[in-house]
């Protein structure tokens, strides 16, 4: 079974798009795919999650926000043998709200929440010794902020914790990342492992407690994006029909956060996780005709441990995504996807004390692409 370049390439882009809601504040996923597209090549997307997360116990509905992160890269064939490529993600992330009229998370009509933001811009430059390998290396350049608002009996009340501020401003980092590929075109084989390092950051930190009255500014935070390895791969099957499979370990296990005044007062970490995570999706992607083709996939994710933090009380997923792609022309394409996640079950828990449990949780991620072949 033998496919073509023009075949090849259309299905080396088929979906799973991947919107995420990964293990700790994991959320894209990291991937190169377009660095190793054939000749050149560029794209840009947007995934948007819509989760429910939510405790009977605690009388909580919902406390997990939709949010959206997009996604861009282009890719140059600079000489037959060197390529060189610019990747733009948002790859860790949070954002919860508890509703404010809850006194486990709630006072003074104020509500815990949490917003963390990351951005990713990663430089490529590739080397292909022959048709068949490709070692690339590069920089990636990363900005972190974060806010975080504790609120209600959950962290001990006004007198505790349940009155707690924290301004993360944002501060920007390097790091570097490197892998390999071998690729057989004639069929459609792939395979790619690529390792990124964790990248260091120093934040300046306002702390306050008291609902503000009392203000501990100026102090640093350390957080450190966890270090990483994506295994792709992927080959022809039949003729327009290829399987595909994705392996994620992230180095969550010795993460922490932990804030100068808030550690003082508490002898706690703000979020910490205990294991690493562990991830897969595989599937498989036809193309119908010159125009069409779409993939179907299933997913899995190990979380990070439970119990979890109560900023974000879920551990772990199974999905299963949908996906379609429209080639008006050779050159370029418009994709579509959806995924469905079944979050599982977790205890939360606040300085080390299990809150309660949250269950029955699910989520719904949408996706949209556009490629362009120039």
């Amino acid at each position: 079974m033998k496919l073509n370049k023009i075949y090849s390439a259309i299905l080396l882009s088929t979906l799973p798009l991947t919107p995420a809601l990964a293990a700790g504040l994991d959320r894209s996923g990291q991937s190169i795919a377009a660095f190793l597209q054939p000749g050149n090549y560029a794209e840009a997307g947007i995934s948007i999650l819509d989760p429910k997360v939510q405790s009977n116990q605690l009388k909580v509905n919902d406390m997990a926000e939709d949010y959206y992160f997009p996604s861009a890269a282009i890719k140059v064939q600079a000489t037959e043998h060197i390529s060189i490529g610019l990747l733009y993600d948002q790859p860790f992330g949070a954002e919860s709200l508890y509703p404010s009229n809850n006194p486990v998370f709630g006072a003074n009509g104020e509500a815990t929440q949490v917003e963390v933001e990351t951005h990713n811009l990663s430089a490529l430059i590739g080397y292909q010794p022959t048709e068949n390998w490709n070692f690339y290396a590069g920089p990636v350049y990363q900005t972190v902020q974060g806010t975080v608002s504790l609120r209600g009996l959950a962290y001990g009340g006004a007198s505790k914790l349940g009155s707690y501020d924290i301004n993360l401003k944002e501060d920007e980092a390097y790091g570097w990342l490197a892998g390999f590929a071998y690729q057989i075109p004639e069929i459609a084989l792939k395979t790619a492992v690529t390792y990124r390092s964790e990248i260091k950051h120093e934040l300046d930190t306002t702390e306050t407690f008291g609902f503000g009255a009392i203000q501990r500014p100026n102090a640093l935070t350390e957080v450190i994006t966890p270090q990483s390895v994506n295994i792709d791969f992927q080959t022809g099957i039949a003729a327009n029909t290829l399987a595909f499979a994705n392996i994620r370990w992230v180095h969550w296990d010795q993460f922490a956060v932990t804030p100068k005044f808030l550690n003082a007062a508490s002898g706690n970490n703000l979020i910490d996780y205990s294991d690493d995570q562990w991830s897969a999706t595989v599937g498989v992607g036809r193309k119908f005709n010159s125009h069409w083709s779409g993939s179907a996939s299933v997913g899995y994710d190990s979380g990070a441990g439970n119990p979890v933090t109560t900023l974000g009380p879920t551990e772990g997923y199974w999905t299963v995504g949908l996906g379609g792609q429209y080639s008006p022309a050779e050159n370029y394409f418009i994709q579509a996807g959806v995924k469905y996640f079944w979050l599982g079950d977790a205890h939360a828990q606040t300085g080390g004390n299990i809150v309660g449990e949250f269950t029955d949780n699910y989520a719904l991620g949408y996706g949209l692409k556009i490629g362009y072949r120039f």
